[in-house]
């Protein structure tokens, strides 16, 4: 991958070889394009999966994951880019998740954008994220996310607190 904006989805590898969540936890299907300080992955409401309600839906709030899926992905092909693995990195959050409806229906395709507002030498991060289907925007948040240099001593300091 260049470091200039690529539409084409076959110029990406498959979404598991970018980030690490696996079975029932990956929630992106691909990457549809990438550049230096964005992405947009794509994914779809599947009406068999965990998280769908009775009419298959998934609730809003989990948009939220898709949009940390789509922060790691970015972060994972600007690593691959430069031949460097991706480090693991967490959602801190955000302020306000603002959705324009209570769930994605099912079936429904969702284009999941990324553009990185804030990157820290030190591993902070912030991300201007939306989810639209179509032309609709259906949720929308600036989410923080840090990528500790040594993320093992990070989890055990964390886990004692």
């Amino acid at each position: 991958m260049n470091s200039s904006l690529s539409t084409a989805t076959h110029a990406f590898p498959p979404i598991e070889a970018i980030i690490p969540h696996r079975g029932t936890m990956l929630l992106l299907d691909s990457v549809a394009a990438c550049g230096d300080q964005s992405l947009t992955a794509l994914a779809n409401v599947r009406a068999d999966a965990w998280y769908a309600d009775e009419q298959g839906a998934m609730p809003a709030w989990i948009g939220i994951e898709l949009m940390a899926q789509a922060i790691a992905a970015h972060v994972g092909l600007l690593s691959m880019r430069d031949g460097k693995p991706a480090r693991p990195g967490v959602l801190l959050g955000t302020r306000r998740y603002e959705t324009a409806q209570d769930a994605f229906a099912s079936g429904a395709p969702l284009h999941v954008t990324v553009n990185e507002l804030l990157r820290s030498e030190e591993g902070h991060g912030a991300y201007g994220c939306a989810i639209n289907q179509d032309d609709k925007l259906l949720a929308q948040a600036t989410v923080k996310v840090y990528q500790p240099r040594d993320f093992q001593t990070f989890i055990e300091e964390n886990s004692r607190s």
